[in-house]
């Protein structure tokens, strides 16, 4: 029987013989074998995760605004903003709640400013956006959050609340990304959160100004996301988030002309969104789908658009018009043209209110 030369069984890989430089096993076959290779990936797998939580930013000193601060998602995200050390810049209407959240902000450990700001009134958000830098000389996050709704056939609701709600919703929220994008090229860097809905992606009855003000920050989303894009603005974000239906004050401060009680089954509560706008202020996604009844309906809504809708649309009439009880206060505009004292929390109650039908 031939012998192999060593040389050649070396070069083989042959019985008993470690290729030099061609460490053996899945971890080995990078750095080595037996306690040397096994140090060796203990390093990497060290090194890799540091560096991956030095690469994640911290909300700790940055300066967010925050549109529609008062209640509902915007309360509950300056209010976590505030515990991560975030200097938070608070905006809404309604002055005396946004003094008394200041406050709460500050004791958690933020420091806080609060503006008095109509977000349809273009000089309101000018102002907003000069008190925020005068105060921090910065705007690293905008998150507009400010938004009304407004319940009923399209044709049973006065058109002076289609208006004021398109005033607000997308007039307002395209003023204060005009602001925000303005202030984040010349810092080369920021981001911009918009708040859309479920119902920006596929339409519901009973919604139809609302649904068409949401469908267009999508649009507006990725228009801006290009234009980031081609400019090569890599520390430039814009975010759009797409919630479910979800308690908040949001239902009780619409206009209401169903005659009926606003709610809808099948609610989330607040902080899950809450929670996932605060993540987005430091892992900014181009689009952030909360939760998983939101991504069901979208995913349905890729493979049968038409089947979708219809299930939606009965979902809706379900709730605000066969399940609902009759509404305890007269037809009316909501909040849309002047603030409500009512509804000044992060929760709406509208959950416990359907439990105790």
């Amino acid at each position: 029987m031939r012998t192999v030369p060593t040389a050649m069984a070396a070069r083989s890989g042959g019985a008993g013989q470690d290729r030099p430089g061609r460490p053996r096993g899945r971890c080995g076959r990078l750095w080595g074998t037996g306690q040397a290779g096994a140090l060796a990936c203990a390093a990497v797998f060290v090194c890799a995760t540091l560096a991956g939580c030095a690469a994640t930013p911290s909300n700790n000193g940055r300066v967010v605004v925050l549109v529609g601060a008062s209640s509902g998602f915007g309360k509950g995200v300056a209010q976590k903003l505030a515990d991560q050390g975030a200097h938070v810049v608070l905006a809404a209407r309604r002055a005396d709640l946004l003094e008394e959240l200041a406050r709460d902000c500050q004791k958690r450990g933020g420091q806080a400013l609060a503006v008095t700001t109509d977000i349809s009134k273009e000089q309101d958000v000018a102002k907003l956006t000069q008190a925020a830098l005068d105060r921090f000389g910065r705007i690293d996050v905008w998150i507009n959050l400010a938004g009304i709704g407004a319940f009923g056939r399209f044709e049973e609701i006065p058109l002076a609340d289609h208006y004021r709600l398109i005033d607000v919703n997308l007039k307002g929220v395209i003023t204060g990304s005009y602001y925000a994008m303005r202030q984040f090229r010349k810092q080369k860097s920021g981001t911009l959160i918009n708040i859309s809905s479920i119902t920006g992606r596929i339409g519901q009855p009973y919604y139809a100004s609302y649904a068409a003000s949401k469908f267009a920050l999508t649009g507006l989303g990725t228009a801006l996301n290009q234009e980031v894009r081609l400019s090569g603005d890599k520390d430039i974000h814009v975010c759009t988030v797409y919630p479910f239906a979800t308690d908040t004050p949001w239902w009780d401060h619409a206009a209401n002309y169903t005659g009926h009680q606003p709610q809808f089954d099948l609610m989330d509560p607040p902080d899950k969104v809450v929670d996932a706008i605060v993540e987005a202020t430091v892992k900014p996604e181009v689009e952030v789908t909360v939760g998983f009844k939101a991504k069901l309906f979208v995913a349905m809504h890729r493979i049968n658009r038409r089947i979708t809708e219809n299930i939606a649309g009965d979902l809706t009439h379900k709730s605000l018009y066969e399940d609902a009880p009759p509404a305890t206060m007269p037809a009316g505009p909501g909040s849309l043209h002047q603030p409500m004292p009512t509804g000044t929390e992060v929760d709406g109650g509208v959950r416990e209110r359907m439990k105790g039908r």
